[in-house]
């Protein structure tokens, strides 16, 4: 693997991924800070700080920023998680250094400009009204707050609209100050890119960083329960998470097989038993989150009021079942699913740049796609029902439902099946 990592004297770590043959590069930074690092006054801040990045620096405006990486061809965009904040930007090979020096302006001189806090902050009030009217996105957010209730964690990674609206220049930039440290971040590029001399732009374009601050991380304890709200809708959105996995758990590549057995694609159990049998939904889907210290395994499906009581029962049923009846044949097309989603996605400088970035923050490496398939290549069908049983018995769920409730079981005839 020609994948290399060169710390910088700051801090900053700089991985490069030669991807030979091809004419453009993906670059980007990625910060060890999200939602999950903000106390309560600051929740959404992260989320906000992301957005005004863009919005205008001691040397550009949010209108040069925007013409300078469009007017050769590239793009830049940016997404906040509970976990991390990054930046990104695509690029042809040889605007690599410009690339370097906007990621560099846009995360270390940023202006933050009252006027355009001001007119960015009512850009994500309406993204936060955007969200609350999906349903089958805001669900997942329910879900979260009700895992982990009172916990940063927890809370939604926009914040509300009334902590949007206080958010001030000061709090922004203390905010970045703080948190926004070399040593907690990563630059990554993938493609036409060559490791020293990305070393060398590095150098220049991020010797401001501060290189200590104030971070923290309140430690995830899961609670479980539940959130429902009537809404005039035409179907029940249902979610539903058990206490799941870490990144450094033991199981946690089991974890992504059993997933995708249970209800990651066509051939899954969920999708098999609930819609092609019993006709219960259109969707339904599982996953398995994990973050550093904690994660959920959660199943969503969206039915008819008078289905949800069926599809309830008929879900809890299939994740029981799989402590006991696994066959071979699930567990290898899993596999397969999951190693070629792995594969698939190394064929992008994007998701290659992502990928190795979230793995040297969590990780503190870049793990080779060998020793990925290896750990995933030996999970066994033993593996996958003794985790089962693990997830899935003794716990206390937590569960989420938007729409027409009257025939949805109370809660605590939900939880008793998993006790």
């Amino acid at each position: 693997m020609d994948t290399r990592v060169t710390t910088l004297k700051n801090g900053l770590r700089v991985i490069t991924d030669p991807m030979p043959g091809l004419e453009t590069s993906a670059v980007g930074v990625w910060v060890d800070t999200g939602a999950r690092h903000e106390t309560a006054a600051e929740n959404g801040i992260s989320h906000v700080l992301e957005h005004m990045a863009f919005k205008g620096t001691s040397k550009r405006s949010a209108l040069q920023i925007a013409e300078v990486i469009e007017s050769v061809g590239g793009h830049l965009n940016a997404y906040t998680s509970r976990d991390q904040t990054a930046y990104f930007a695509r690029v042809l090979k040889d605007d690599v250094p410009l690339a370097v020096d906007i990621l560099g302006d846009i995360l270390q001189h940023s202006s933050f400009d009252q006027t355009e806090i001001a007119r960015e902050k009512e850009v994500i009030v309406q993204e936060i009204g955007q969200t609350h009217d999906t349903p089958d996105d805001v669900i997942f957010d329910h879900l979260q707050e009700t895992s982990y209730p009172n916990q940063p964690i927890g809370r939604s990674i926009l914040g509300t609209v009334a902590q949007v609206r206080g958010f001030d220049r000061p709090m922004i930039a203390d905010y970045m100050k703080s948190h926004y440290l070399a040593p907690k971040m990563v630059l990554s590029a993938s493609g036409a890119v060559d490791h020293d001399a990305l070393v060398q732009l590095a150098e220049r374009a991020f010797d401001e960083l501060a290189t200590e601050g104030e971070t923290q991380m309140e430690p995830a304890v899961y609670q479980g329960g539940e959130y429902r709200e009537e809404r005039d809708l035409e179907q029940v959105h249902y979610a539903l998470s058990v206490p799941g996995l870490s990144y450094s758990d033991d199981d946690f590549y089991t974890a992504q097989i059993l997933s995708g057995l249970l209800g990651g694609g066509m051939s899954s159990r969920l999708f098999q038993e609930i819609r092609e049998r019993r006709g219960l939904c259109y969707s339904v889907f599982s996953f398995s989150s994990s973050f550093a210290d904690t994660g959920t395994f959660s199943v969503y499906a969206g039915t008819g009021e008078d289905h949800i009581g069926e599809l309830s029962h008929v879900l809890s049923d299939e994740l029981f079942r799989a402590s006991e009846d696994i066959e071979v044949a699930e567990v290898e097309r899993a596999k397969a699913q999951l190693k070629a989603s792995l594969l698939m996605g190394m064929e992008g400088p994007a998701s290659r740049s992502e990928v190795h970035a979230r793995q040297v923050l969590i990780y503190g490496r870049v793990l080779p796609a060998a020793e990925i398939i290896e750990k995933v290549d030996a999970v066994t069908v033993e593996d996958a029902k003794n985790l089962a049983g693990r997830l899935f018995f003794g716990v206390t769920p937590s569960l989420a439902a938007l729409g027409p409730l009257k025939k949805l079981d109370p809660f605590d005839r939900i939880a008793a099946r998993f006790s």
